[in-house]
């Protein structure tokens, strides 16, 4: 995996600054991340490591499915990518893409697991906290967890905060087994 992310990494870097420099952050994130979607579907893995097919015939495959989603210089990166047998290196392009446009645009992506649904009065509170503690942005996340038992665990990037009455439950356990 650290291979992967190794070669990726220049493309990312120059997806975002092609991007970037075009004021065109969106656009290129939502054209990674349906190319992303592409490459890693199983049956579109086996095609791109087909001997039958060209470098050509992979980046006309891809360039065919996203369609009208891709502009003229997303199709002329698939182009790249093929030439350099690096298609299947789109999902962690599209990922270090992502954290490079997060960082430029100071936001964070959080996610929110609480044991049964979070209401948009609890969502903004967290969110305007969060925002308060990191200085950025926050993009949040919610999903439930009925494992959870009770109340909630937040992951902002490093930062995990485990208020779930599963999570207190194990610490109580751990301390008492000490």
């Amino acid at each position: 995996m650290a291979e992967a992310l190794t070669i990726a990494r220049p493309y990312a870097q120059a997806a975002f600054l092609f991007a970037n420099t075009h004021q065109a952050l969106g656009e290129w994130s939502e054209m990674l991340a349906l190319l992303a979607a592409i490459a890693a579907d199983p049956d579109m893995a086996g095609l791109v490591d087909s001997p039958r097919l060209t470098e050509a015939q992979r980046a006309d495959l891809f360039i065919d499915i996203g369609a009208e989603r891709l502009n003229e210089k997303g199709r002329n990166f698939i182009r790249l990518l093929a030439e350099n047998r690096r298609l299947k290196l789109l999902p962690e392009i599209a990922a270090l893409y992502e954290i490079q446009r997060r960082e430029a645009e100071k936001t964070v992506r959080a996610e929110l697991i609480s044991a049964f649904p979070a209401s948009d009065t609890h969502k903004a509170a967290v969110t305007e906290a969060l925002k308060m503690r990191l200085g950025r942005e926050i993009e949040l996340d919610c999903s439930t967890d009925p494992a959870l038992l009770g109340g909630a665990i937040i992951r902002a990037g490093d930062l995990v905060i485990d208020g779930s009455v599963r999570g207190k439950l194990e610490r109580l356990g751990g301390t008492l087994n000490h």
